[in-house]
């Protein structure tokens, strides 16, 4: 799983991403591994992580359970199961602040 992480986190950074985190979420009740949170800088920019994200997982072969396929939202989700990929805008990472949510989950270094 670290692997696949690692990728996405690439192609996060590649496509500009700002202020990337990964939270475990294993001992939380949540039912992932992993949320990655990361913040666009406009919803064209959001919907170009989406894509790369999800053209990069479809082609390695990972199921995804859902994605939003929508344009225009604060907030983007994609989930493949074990990993739950959170796109915000800057407005909508402040509002549903998910790190302070889950404050007690450890932020993983990649």
């Amino acid at each position: 799983m670290l692997d696949v992480l690692r990728k996405i986190m690439k192609i996060i950074n590649d496509k500009g991403g700002e202020n990337p985190v990964v939270l475990d979420m294993r001992r939380t009740p949540i039912p992932t591994e992993y949320f990655v949170i990361v913040t666009a800088n406009s919803y064209t920019h959001m919907r170009a992580m989406r894509d790369e994200l999800v053209d990069f997982i479809k082609s390695s072969g990972i199921p995804i359970i859902y994605y939003d396929r929508g344009d225009q939202y604060e907030w983007s989700l994609i989930d493949i199961g074990d990993i739950v990929i959170h796109i915000f805008t800057e407005k909508g990472r402040e509002f549903y602040d998910l790190e302070g949510l889950w404050f007690d989950a450890e932020r993983v270094r990649l």
